[in-house]
């Protein structure tokens, strides 16, 4: 069975678009021209909730904004519904129905992302890239539908969404905590891309990100307790 074209199609549009800002801005140290890709997904992060695009909560995320500065801010944005087919849509640039994945998973099903399917991170992969998925999957659980099946070099973080119990933070195909403090992920998450990214400063690689706040339930790291204007959730989104 051949996989998908229109998956390898929007894999390549990502590269090429990617390839064009690289080659305006010069290339990254190493990277012989190609360019080293963050892709970044806070789960129920509303649009309106950063100051780049008004922060209707009044929270402040300069982080993000100078991202926007620096780089682009787009108007127009459409994506699939729901925590695991939007998930399956960025990752192969398909309607998640097409993938016989439809409504947020739990830990009882069996279904998740095929492994027919051609992801961005594979396709990156055959072209050198170092790849990692940290932070929140959330498009199945079983072994053909992990991160390390669907082209991904390493793997650090939960299957589901925060509020699934047991939580259980994973490394590759294995288990470390299960029953992981919320509090802790953000950060956790955070330093293991920094990490990441400096140990393959020198080869082109995908980062695929995906912070599993400020989704329910909305617990943070102590320093960032309360110290928000928009209640729990705004302190979810700060940190």
């Amino acid at each position: 069975m051949s996989r998908p074209r229109f998956a390898l199609f929007a894999a390549c549009m990502l590269l090429s678009a990617a390839g064009a800002l690289g080659r305006q801005a010069g290339p990254a140290r190493g990277s012989q021209q190609r360019p080293n890709i963050v892709l970044m997904f806070p789960d129920n992060l509303g649009w309106g909730e950063v100051g780049v695009y008004g922060s209707v909560r009044g929270v402040p995320t300069p982080r993000i904004d100078r991202l926007a500065a620096e780089g682009m801010r787009l108007n127009n944005f459409n994506v699939e519904y729901s925590c695991t087919v939007s998930r399956a849509a960025l990752l192969t640039g398909r309607y998640s129905v097409r993938l016989r994945v439809v409504g947020a998973l739990a830990p009882s099903d069996r279904a998740g992302l095929p492994a027919s399917e051609l992801t961005i991170a594979e396709a990156l992969h055959a072209r050198g890239y170092a790849t990692a998925m940290i932070g929140k999957w959330h498009v199945g659980h079983a072994p053909e539908s992990l991160p390390p099946a669907q082209g991904f070099d390493q793997f650090f973080g939960i299957p589901f969404s925060s509020d699934v119990t047991p939580l259980r933070l994973m490394r590759g195909t294995s288990v470390l905590d299960d029953s992981a403090d919320v509090s802790t992920l953000t950060e956790r998450f955070t330093d293991e891309a920094v990490r990441f990214v400096d140990e393959h400063a020198d080869r082109p690689f995908l980062l695929y990100l995906a912070h599993s706040a400020p989704h329910a339930p909305l617990l943070v790291a102590e320093r960032f307790r309360g110290k928000s204007q928009g209640g729990r959730y705004g302190d979810a989104v700060e940190s």
